[in-house]
């Protein structure tokens, strides 16, 4: 879901973005994240994060990026 958020506004943007971040990085139901592991891109952007509980992958998020370096998209597998 894409909520837009006029500029100014920002108590309404920390809130859209916590509540995104927050679908997004949860764990699966009865798991906990106990590690993250980060994989970088040679002009140091993220390329993917890796959420881990132990040694059991939960998820990872795979980011992409535009040409003039803002965040294009981020992916949950």
């Amino acid at each position: 879901m894409t909520q837009e958020v006029p500029y100014g506004r920002y108590e309404e943007a920390y809130k859209a973005i916590h509540s995104a971040l927050s679908g997004l990085m949860a764990p699966p139901p009865d798991k906990r994240i106990t590690k993250f592991t980060f994989t970088w891109n040679a002009d140091g952007t993220v390329q993917t994060l890796k959420a881990y509980m132990s040694d059991e992958l939960l998820f990872t998020l795979a980011f992409s990026w535009n040409a003039d370096g803002s965040l294009k998209e981020v992916a949950r597998s």
